[in-house]
Parts: C-alpha cells; sequence; structure tokens
C-alpha cells in the first residue's frame, strides 16, 4: 500500500494557488478581451470591404472586371467610358471574344458612347465551366451582367451566336434593360436547316465543325478564320483572329456548336418590340443572308441593311460604315 507524501500534496496546493492568483487579472479582464476582439475583427470585416473597394476602382481604371453570375461563374467584361449614359453592350460570336468589336472600341466612346463588351462563358478572360452553354444559361449571363453593372436604356448589340444569346435575353428576359436591338449576322431563328425550315447550314457542316473541334480545334479555327471576312486581311490580322479562338476552351466550342443544333429562337424572335437593326453582309459564308432577311421578316419594327461588300465580320469588313450606321440607328 502506498503512503501519500504530506510535503508533496502542501507544494501542489500552494501551485495551484498561485497559479489561480496569475490568472486572476487575466479573468477580471475577460469581458473587455472579449470586447478587444469582437472590436478586431469587425475592423477585419471593415479593411476587407475598403480592400475590396479599393480593388474594384483599381480594375475600373483598366475598364477591365469581372461579374460574378450563377453558381458563382465570373464573366469578364471591358467597359469603356463608364460615366456615359448611352450604353451599348456588345455580345461577341463564336469563337472569339469582345475583342473581335475592337474597331467599334476604338471609335465609339469618343463620339460619347459607353462600351461594354462581356466574354461569353468558355471564351476570352472568362471562366471556363465544363456546363452551361445553352441559350437559357448564356442569356442569364447576359442578365446577371445586366443587373450587376446597373444598366438600363442600352442598345443590345449582338453578332453571330452573341445574335443568337440576344434574341433569347428578349424573350427569356422580356427585353429587360434593352431600348434597342441591333442583330449583326446573327445566327437565328435556326443556324442549321430542319424540317419546314430549308434555310441555314446543313447540319453535316456543324457535326464536322464539332468533331474538328476535338480533334484539331488549331486548324478548325484556320479553316473557320479563312471564311469569315469576305475583304481580304493581312497575314498579322489572321494571326490575331486565330488566336482570339484559340483563348476559348475546346469543350465551350464544340458545345456551344452542339446548341446551335439543339436549339431554336422562333418563339424569342416574335416577342421582340424594341427597335431592331439587322445588318447582314451578303457574302456570309458562315450564317446565310437568308436568315437576315427571315429576321427582318419576323421582328415586326426591325430594318434589314445588307452590307454588299461585307462576309460574316462585317464589323471589320466595312468597319466605317457599320460604325456611323450603328450611331445613327441608335440615335434616330
Amino acid at each position: 500500500m502506498k503512503i501519500a507524501n504530506p510535503k508533496i500534496k502542501n507544494e501542489e496546493s500552494i501551485d495551484k494557488k498561485l497559479s489561480l492568483r496569475c490568472l486572476e487579472p487575466l479573468i477580471q479582464l475577460r469581458p473587455k478581451l472579449i470586447s478587444l476582439i469582437v472590436c478586431a475583427s469587425r475592423c477585419i470585416i471593415l479593411l476587407n470591404k475598403i480592400a475590396y473597394v479599393i480593388f474594384i476602382s483599381v480594375r475600373r481604371d483598366y475598364m477591365g472586371y469581372y461579374v460574378n453570375v450563377k453558381n458563382n461563374v465570373k464573366i469578364y467584361v471591358e467597359d469603356l467610358n463608364p460615366e456615359s449614359k448611352k450604353v451599348i453592350l456588345f455580345l461577341h460570336g463564336w469563337p472569339g471574344n469582345h475583342k473581335l468589336f475592337e474597331y467599334q472600341f476604338n471609335k465609339l466612346p469618343a463620339l460619347g458612347y459607353r462600351c461594354v463588351g462581356m466574354d461569353t462563358r468558355g471564351f476570352g478572360n472568362s471562366d471556363k465551366p465544363f456546363y452551361g452553354y445553352d441559350y437559357d444559361t448564356l442569356s442569364d449571363d447576359v442578365r446577371g451582367v445586366v443587373e450587376s453593372l446597373g444598366l438600363c436604356d442600352l442598345t443590345l448589340v449582338g453578332h453571330s451566336t452573341g445574335g443568337a444569346m440576344a434574341v433569347r435575353y428578349m424573350g427569356r428576359h422580356k427585353e429587360y434593360g434593352v431600348r434597342k436591338l441591333v442583330l449583326i449576322a446573327a445566327a437565328a431563328p435556326s443556324l442549321i436547316k430542319r424540317p419546314n425550315f430549308p434555310y441555314g447550314l446543313d447540319i453535316q457542316t456543324v457535326l464536322q465543325i464539332i468533331e474538328d473541334t476535338y480533334n484539331d480545334r488549331p486548324q478548325m479555327l484556320r479553316d473557320f478564320g479563312d471564311k469569315f471576312f469576305f475583304k481580304r486581311t493581312s497575314q498579322a490580322f489572321s494571326n490575331w483572329f486565330f488566336q482570339l479562338g484559340l483563348q476559348a476552351a475546346g469543350w465551350a466550342t464544340a458545345a456551344v456548336a452542339q446548341t446551335w443544333i439543339n436549339e431554336v429562337l422562333f418563339d424569342d424572335m416574335k416577342t421582340i418590340t424594341v427597335p431592331t437593326l439587322i445588318i447582314h453582309g451578303i457574302h456570309d459564308k458562315v450564317v446565310p443572308f437568308q436568315l437576315g432577311e427571315i429576321q427582318h421578316r419576323m421582328i415586326r419594327n426591325s430594318i434589314l441593311v445588307p452590307f454588299h461588300f461585307s462576309g460574316h465580320g462585317s464589323f471589320y469588313d466595312q468597319k466605317d460604315e457599320f460604325n456611323d450606321i450603328l450611331v445613327k440607328f441608335i440615335e434616330s
């Protein structure tokens, strides 16, 4: 049987008392410490908010920033002359990004316009998720940008697939924030031929694009670039256009092409009531000119302007005439 040592017991008791005495000042300070921690936490939150505002301001100085849309997908936006009330929102075509409108961004801000270009998800500087390339989701992304930037009374400009997105936006979001609409070689109401719709591309052409995207996307982009413009372009310009396509994700490039097959926009087009300008190159080898004529017949308050020296890229083929007609339409 073990016998406890009374000396050790006394020493342990003394140690405990000393420890408690040492802690007494801290115990007395506990409410103040808690208060300090709470204040420090609030300061950190405030500093984070200030840092975020400064960060956004810096980004706005560069006119390039991101807008979070559904499922935390970040959409890249280029915003020139943001103080202007005359807003033009540009939706680019496949497989490029907002830089396709470089020759509009060079001129229109000097005329007093706010030019906003967004990169479609999967393209340019935007996030590139694996899913979400149907017209509903793409038009919802547009709504997210319009709301986040507080845009109103805007002119919505859509080229090719961007035109298809614009048409779906007008139907799905009931023309929210849009005063006027501009469709440039828009892939609507259907890019491919269908039963009772003998216009557009053969489905096999689009299936070949999808297959080539998965097998040799750079060569597919080269081939596509060769038929994009009507006027002869320099090799440097051709290389620039090629690089825009390479910035996209391969899966997004193929998925949007699949959407051309999966979806139609007949019902959406019937809902459009705002004044609409339709610009279409008569030499377009991507979206045949006949589709522009059909859009003009389907949209009640529309005008069709054929561009006689343009292919699919009228905004470059006849850039000066394009800019003049766009401005006259907005101001009319």
